[in-house]
């Protein structure tokens, strides 16, 4: 059994199910309010609107790249799946195109690489980082968004 199938899977609601469909297609796609008056993105997904307060949404493209904002390297006690991956990185990923909307995950060499694939020395706020898409979960019914280093 591979170590990643071990780590826990993030939960699908309703109002996130599009992002992680998007996903798994290859897209980071973000919610956005569908009112002509507004159009804010959202993050993460909502019924309504929290600028305006709008029940009409719609998913946005992105350019799937983004800036570490910030990140952590936990230390144990860490769950036996996650302490064997340690030294590893969680990381808020800023996007480019969307600087206020901020997605958390993993930097990581490939998108299917453990968590301690690379060195958290190579990490800096602000380096530039691109979505990568990574099936998980029993047959692969989640895609994980995770991040890689652009150079």
């Amino acid at each position: 059994m591979d170590v990643n199938d071990s780590l826990l899977l993030p939960v699908v609601d309703e109002d996130g199910a599009p992002f992680w469909e998007y996903a798994a297609r290859g897209e980071l796609r973000v919610q956005a309010c569908a009112s002509p008056a507004c159009g804010e993105l959202r993050f993460p997904p909502r019924p309504c609107c929290p600028h305006c307060g709008s029940f009409d949404s719609e998913w946005r493209a992105t350019s799937g790249r983004g800036r570490i904002w910030s990140y952590v390297i936990p230390h144990p006690p860490l769950l036996p799946a996650y302490a064997e991956q340690a030294p590893y990185n969680a990381v808020l990923v800023e996007l480019v195109d969307s600087p206020r909307i901020r997605l958390a995950g993993n930097v990581v060499a490939s998108a299917d690489a453990p968590l301690n694939s690379v060195d958290p020395a190579r990490l800096r706020i602000g380096a530039p980082v691109r979505a990568a898409y990574c099936p998980a979960g029993p047959s692969g019914s989640l895609t994980l968004v995770r991040w890689l280093l652009e150079r």
